[in-house]
């Protein structure tokens, strides 16, 4: 009995610690999300609930927690109910090892980033498991679109991934941090900055890369079959991974909570500071990319990953590689 009380209270800690501040992260995104798209496209954005719409967020959820969810007559049921929940879980989860500012994450360990990347590969499966469930072709193209898409930029994003890794010499977020402390990688690794940017686009299916939610092609995508609480789960994941790629590229690139001139007041501002400015920068690159740029074709978009991010990001790891073992630097357990 005691067990079971205290597993309730971890859940409620979990949930008032990580889940809540996340899911009202995700609710004023959405709204500086659209009152930014409105202000380039000279347009009204929300501005009825609250002040200037601050509110909009919030109603919708809730009208979506109200509606009726409707099963398709067809569908593979327990899939089908399943495929949102592991969705949002997956989404969650990454929060799990993100270092929001010194000695502040709730798990750190020596493989965070490769943790990270494990969970973005297990996304690939709750996309296909919507879109095969939901016994439609629209939601099933939608599907194999988007498990192609990620499955191509995720190669991409690894190779990145072990550029940053041959100057570091750790997986760990914390680590990552500390070794920016006097120049971060944007600098030495730019190029491989702007293909992890462009990259995190097409893993998380935003524009322009957001070809398995082609409207006039595919109607919505792999989520087209789901109403009410299974068309709010995906999109809460959608956007909690856009968040979550934003903070990961703010600490393997920009340094986490270090300032940019560790000098008087810059080292009296809390870190988390630092690290919430850099995550937000890279959110509304998200939101300024959707607004001004044109959809690609499929085959552009795998022609990008494969025959452009692929070899280039390969040569610039053997590069930086080379360079490092050229002057004896390569961190320890590389060599």
């Amino acid at each position: 009995m005691t067990a079971t009380i205290l597993f309730i209270l971890e859940l409620i800690c979990l949930f008032v610690v990580m889940i809540l501040p996340l899911l009202l992260a995700i609710a004023f995104f959405t709204v500086m999300e659209r009152q930014l798209m409105a202000a380039i496209q000279r347009r009204q954005g929300p501005n009825i609930v609250g002040f200037y719409g601050i509110f909009q967020a919030i109603t919708d959820g809730l009208k979506l927690l109200v509606k009726e969810s409707i099963l398709p007559k067809s569908a593979n049921v327990i899939i089908f109910i399943f495929a949102p929940v592991f969705t949002f879980g997956l989404a969650m989860a990454g929060w799990l090892v993100i270092v929001g500012a010194e000695n502040s994450m709730l798990s750190d360990f020596n493989l965070g980033l490769l943790y990270i990347f494990a969970l973005s590969g297990l996304g690939v499966h709750t996309v296909i498991m919507a879109g095969w469930s939901s016994n439609s072709k629209y939601a099933f193209l939608g599907g194999l679109r988007s498990a192609a898409q990620m499955i191509s930029y995720e190669v991409s994003l690894g190779v990145i991934i072990v550029g940053v890794i041959i100057f570091n010499g750790s997986l760990n977020f914390s680590t990552i941090i500390e070794n920016q402390y006097t120049v971060w990688y944007a600098v030495p690794l730019f190029p491989m900055f702007i293909m992890f940017f462009i990259s995190a686009l097409a893993e998380t299916n935003r524009h322009p890369f957001d070809l398995p939610e082609a409207e006039a092609e595919l109607v919505s995508g792999y989520n087209v079959e789901y109403s009410a609480m299974g068309f709010a789960l995906f999109f809460l994941a959608e956007y909690s991974n856009i968040i979550l790629i934003s903070s990961v590229a703010g600490v393997l690139f920009l340094g986490g909570w270090h300032p940019i001139i560790d000098l008087f007041p810059f080292n009296y501002i809390p870190g988390a500071f630092y690290f919430a400015s850099k995550t937000i920068f890279f959110m509304i690159l998200f939101i300024i990319v959707r607004a001004i740029l044109p959809r690609y074709r499929y085959d552009q978009l795998m022609r990008l990953g494969w025959k452009i991010f692929l070899p280039l990001s390969l040569a610039l790891a053997f590069f930086y590689g080379s360079l490092l073992l050229s002057f004896n630097a390569l961190p320890t357990f590389i060599n």
